[in-house]
């Protein structure tokens, strides 16, 4: 298949020059290190070159993917199909029915994406033959360590044994490769720079006299407003409360964290994807790895514990040329982390800035998906049609497997719900509610 044809197919007019590079690399080498950036394209720098390693008269597994969540399984699956290669793809993770996979299994994808867990047990199984996968890729490959799946990895790891072809991916250059891959001399492939992010980058402080910091978060997203943000915690239970308290003063915001349901997650991640919402209350899991757009801010209400956790939250912000800002929130008496070693600006805030305006759009959702045949085209004429809106009133559309989003003008919506609720889409009556 021509590259122009799968660019286009993605919306791309050209591969950037990291993705050019780490093209090169593993289409020459056995062995490959990928170093860059969050947000820089390396999924689809890896699955290019991947593609003309596979054979079509192989009705086997012949490329594995390891990923640390299920969101960036998922995300590079979207991108495969995207690209319509003509080989199948699967993404197997947990909170997935394990016997909706082994039935996907009775036709074996060409290539297989799931977190550690998910894969090792079906190898333990016997559901997957690891012995026709001939390429590996660990894409944050960091990550999974860092949450303890080297286990899990190592295990499956042992279990390939006809691999000829090792890929690892990260965003972060202080690490070791572990034993387990039999990764000696790899091509690396280095587009980390220090110095581009720090022009792009604003770092400031804002001095909390409680504790509590919660009153200087409110404070700093009224200063903020209408701008897009990801406030970070180390912890699921404090960013539940910090969006709970920031929700009874006002503020309309979102949490996300590893302990949602995958339904809670993707329906949390669209709303925040199409500008339903300019809040989210995150942990670590946030940041890196999701397909979620560039952030105006990115605020530390705790500060993580390591350096290369602090870089990753600042990735989602002053990407690929933009510029962005990383608030520090310290208790008046709370030091400054080893790894920050020039004090940044410290930033007054006023004493009352007006709430944060609501964002225009609201986020619909639709109990269909892909699986029920249902294409953007189909929801963009049934709520023009059934629902007559008018263009400049649909937004954002993402079309899931089993479920689907779309962005509504708020002043629209319940005059929308109200016209669909006994039409028909292609001749089926799906739920159709305002995501939560």
């Amino acid at each position: 298949m021509e590259r122009n044809e799968i660019l286009s197919r993605l919306g791309i007019e050209e591969l950037n020059e990291m993705q050019v590079a780490a093209g090169n690399a593993i289409s020459s080498a056995n062995e490959v290190l990928l170093l860059s950036p969050t947000g820089s394209g390396k999924t689809l720098a890896f699955l290019l070159p991947v593609l003309q390693t596979l054979k079509s008269g192989n009705s086997n597994i012949q490329c594995l993917i390891l990923t640390p969540s299920r969101e960036l399984a998922l995300q590079i699956e979207d991108v495969w199909k995207k690209m319509g290669t003509g080989f199948k793809a699967n993404a197997f993770y947990g909170g997935h029915l394990v016997e909706t996979e082994i039935n996907s299994l009775k036709e074996p994808p060409a290539l297989l994406v799931g977190t550690p867990g998910r894969i090792s047990d079906h190898i333990k199984r016997g559901s997957i033959d690891p012995v026709t996968i001939t390429t590996l890729i660990l894409d944050e490959f960091d990550k999974s360590l860092a949450l303890g799946f080297e286990e899990e990895m190592s295990f499956i790891a042992g279990k390939l044994t006809s691999l000829n072809k090792r890929i690892l991916v990260s965003a972060t250059s202080a690490i070791d490769i572990p034993a387990f891959t039999r990764v000696k001399n790899p091509v690396i492939v280095n587009f980390l720079s220090d110095g581009d992010d720090a022009n792009a980058l604003t770092l400031k402080t804002v001095i909390s006299d409680e504790k509590d910091k919660v009153n200087t978060l409110f404070s700093l997203l009224s200063y903020i407003g209408g701008e897009s943000a990801i406030i970070f915690c180390n912890h699921r239970e404090a960013a539940e409360r910090a969006s709970t308290q920031l929700s009874q003063r006002g503020i309309d915001n979102i949490f996300f964290h590893g302990g949602l349901e995958q339904t809670e997650r993707e329906q949390t991640l669209s709303r925040f994807r199409n500008g339903s919402v300019y809040f989210m209350v995150a942990t670590d899991l946030a940041a890196r790895g999701l397909d979620i757009p560039e952030v105006k801010h990115v605020i530390h209400y705790h500060m993580p514990g390591t350096a290369a956790e602090f870089i990753h939250r600042n990735g989602r912000t002053a990407r690929m040329n933009a510029t962005g800002t990383a608030w520090l929130l310290l208790h008046s008496e709370e030091p400054l982390p080893q790894y920050i070693t020039d004090a940044p600006e410290k930033v007054v805030l006023p004493a009352n800035s007006p709430l944060p305006p609501s964002a225009p759009w609201s986020t619909i959702y639709i109990s269909g998906g892909k699986k029920d045949k249902i294409s953007k085209a189909d929801i963009v004429g049934f709520f023009s049609k059934a629902g007559q809106l008018e263009k400049g009133e649909l937004g954002m559309i993402e079309v899931k497997d089993h479920m689907s989003f779309a962005a509504v003008k708020k002043n629209k919506v319940r005059d929308l719900l109200h016209k669909t609720a006994q039409e028909k889409m292609k001749g089926k009556r799906y739920r159709i509610a305002i995501a939560k």
